[in-house]
């Protein structure tokens, strides 16, 4: 006889997860390029994330933080028992697997700010700086030489600390990037093994959003 199944991921959630799985591979893989889809691609990402966050706390029950945030210890206690090979089935996510959510959350939301922070640098983007400036017109000609020269030095030193400014943003853009990528082969990883363990398809329960209706 089928076991009974319980509705747990609402369709807000399935819609963020897979919505990000596409969303982020576009981002990364067109990085390098600079690319209009790796700018509207992070503006999107961006927003998932912004959208889950506030998900976290006015969505259904499984959705909450409240819900898959554990204390330490039984993050612990999940771990040592999956040594055993019998760690307790979770409806929701299991206690590192929630953890797991909140990192990958916040290493998103790093990555795209800093994103934002480098394509401000560029002038573009919510976090460009004002480029207007006002100039002041010297009543003395013998002195415009010297004021352009002046002008000059003091333009260029802006760029030079503009570019190292830039290129900061842009390394540590590259590694939170890179940071969310090995996450997400974490979570893969343990999406894999509870599947096993528990001798369910977690996959296909966040496509549906059913799980089986025994344990916590």
């Amino acid at each position: 006889m089928e076991s009974k199944t319980i509705r747990v991921w609402d369709l807000p959630v399935r819609v963020f997860h897979w919505s990000l799985v596409i969303l982020f591979t576009l981002a990364y893989f067109t990085g390098d390029e600079e690319n209009q889809l790796h700018i509207y691609s992070g503006y999107a990402v961006l927003g998932l994330v912004l959208l889950r966050i506030l998900w976290g706390f006015i969505g259904t029950r499984y959705a909450r933080f409240t819900d898959f945030i554990y204390k330490p210890g039984s993050v612990i206690e999940y771990l040592k028992r999956l040594k055993s090979s019998s760690p307790q089935r979770y409806i929701g996510h299991t206690p590192p697997g929630g953890w797991m959510i909140l990192a990958l959350l916040a290493s998103l939301l790093l990555t795209s700010v800093t994103g934002l922070q480098v394509y401000g640098l560029e002038g573009k983007g919510p976090l460009a700086a004002d480029a207007t400036t006002i100039g002041v017109i010297s009543p003395a000609y013998a002195n415009e030489d010297e004021d352009e020269r002046e002008r000059g030095h003091s333009e260029a030193a802006g760029e030079q600390e503009n570019e190292s400014d830039e290129e900061f943003w842009e390394e540590l853009h590259e590694f939170f990037a890179n940071l969310t990528v090995l996450l997400i082969l974490l979570h893969v990883a343990g999406v894999v093994i509870s599947s096993r363990l528990h001798g369910e398809n977690l996959v296909k329960a966040m496509i549906s959003g059913r799980k089986a209706a025994d344990g916590q």
